[in-house]
């Protein structure tokens, strides 16, 4: 008898699988990080920023995206990226770049940052070692960034 009890429940769970097998699954939208580069950079990226800027007390930053030449001594002045730049007259004109090297946001990027009207020496990668890259990581990546550079709040 205990061998029938316990053959019965295997039968009543095998019936439950197959009865929720017909059911048919809900397509998901695709994530913000898989349409296309420039759609993403425009109509998410760049807003998603301002609205984090513009909470962490930047509301005047003005952001842009735009392909352009690097602000880097000793860059190649033939070569453009695709950069997200956002600027502000706060101490003087401040100035951070996201650069792009390719049309993909999982691609190789770097940040560099100018102050008044001077160029920038240093270009630093940026997000090198995140194997997902997210919408929600880059803008917090981009604040953590500004933050170290005492952009955001001072200590």
């Amino acid at each position: 008898m205990a061998e029938e009890k316990s053959a019965q429940p295997s039968k009543n769970a095998s019936a439950a699988k197959g009865a929720g097998a017909t059911r048919v699954k809900k397509a998901k939208p695709p994530a913000v990080e898989d349409k296309p580069f420039t759609e993403f950079i425009e109509q998410h990226l760049v807003p998603g920023l301002a609205d984090a800027l513009g909470k962490a007390g930047l509301a005047e930053i003005n952001l842009k995206f735009q392909k352009d030449k690097l602000a880097v001594k000793g860059a190649n002045p033939s070569e453009e990226y695709w950069q997200v730049q956002g600027t502000w007259p706060m101490g003087g004109d401040r100035q951070f770049n996201i650069v792009f090297t390719k049309e993909d946001i999982k691609g190789p990027k770097f940040f560099y940052y100018t102050q008044g009207d001077s160029l920038s020496s240093t270009v630093e990668q940026f997000m090198g070692d995140e194997r997902r890259i997210t919408l929600g990581l880059i803008v917090l990546y981009t604040l953590q960034r500004l933050n170290g550079q005492k952009w955001l709040t001072r200590n």
